[in-house]
């Protein structure tokens, strides 16, 4: 009797969605409100972040486009949470103060403040610059571009559903 193994990376031969790298220092709900108006999107925000094992929780906003057939996801690449600082042995300070640890969604894209995910296979890719020109036409993002999505390591923190 034969036996079959399956492998993860037979389902993520081919990818079916585009990523887009945002630099820009704006609060998410901001950034998403400007991606609506330019966009004309509806992006809301997920009732549920993101929550990863190492406590990490990553604020998502999501639109199902129902004409298009397709899911765009606008989520934060960056993670920081705060946490108390427990004193070791006899330190020369006696201070218990706060460590503020970082979590990334994309560990090889740490400089992305946001990462807009869309889930269509039939985008061509000039479909995806004029989108990447729109994005940089905002005001307050410094730069986007398209990710490889071939050269992520991390492709597992990129199901959402």
């Amino acid at each position: 009797m034969a036996i079959k193994k399956l492998s993860l990376e037979d389902f993520f031969d081919e990818a079916d969605f585009t990523l887009i790298g945002i630099h820009t220092s704006i609060e998410d709900y901001r950034l998403a409100y400007l991606l609506n108006t330019k966009l004309n999107l509806n992006l809301k925000r997920r009732k549920k972040d993101l929550d990863f094992s190492n406590t990490s929780k990553f604020p998502i906003f999501e639109w199902e486009d129902n004409k298009q057939l397709n899911t765009w996801n606008l989520v934060s690449n960056i993670c920081k949470i705060e946490t108390n600082n427990p004193v070791i042995g006899n330190s020369l300070f006696n201070d218990t103060g706060k460590v503020t640890e970082t979590f990334y969604l994309l560990p090889e894209f740490k400089k992305v403040n946001y990462i807009l995910k869309i889930n269509d296979d039939q985008l061509s890719s000039k479909k995806n610059q004029r989108i990447v020109s729109q994005i940089q036409d905002i005001a307050h993002i410094v730069t986007a571009y398209i990710i490889d999505v071939n050269q992520l390591k991390s492709k597992n923190n990129l199901i959402f559903n």
